[in-house]
């Protein structure tokens, strides 16, 4: 399952490649790319594993950028 979200307060390119390097090496997550023009994340996981893995996506986000937010 593919999903979009918006990212907001993301202000940092070198921080956008950091966050998606990390996010696809969570578990459960076949694919993760983070577009810093378009402040856009996009995520292809199970749906079942959705809730916890973007919980886990925005802990990774707020430690690069601790005011950016995955807009649900």
């Amino acid at each position: 399952m593919r999903k979009a979200y918006k990212l907001e307060e993301l202000d940092c390119a070198n921080c956008a490649a950091k966050m998606e390097c990390d996010i696809n090496k969570l578990d459960g997550v076949n694919d993760a790319r983070i577009s810093f023009m378009t402040q856009k994340l996009v995520i292809d996981t199970e749906p079942d594993r959705l809730d916890s893995i973007l919980d886990q996506a925005q802990k990774i986000c707020s430690k690069y950028e601790p005011d950016c937010v995955i807009v649900r």
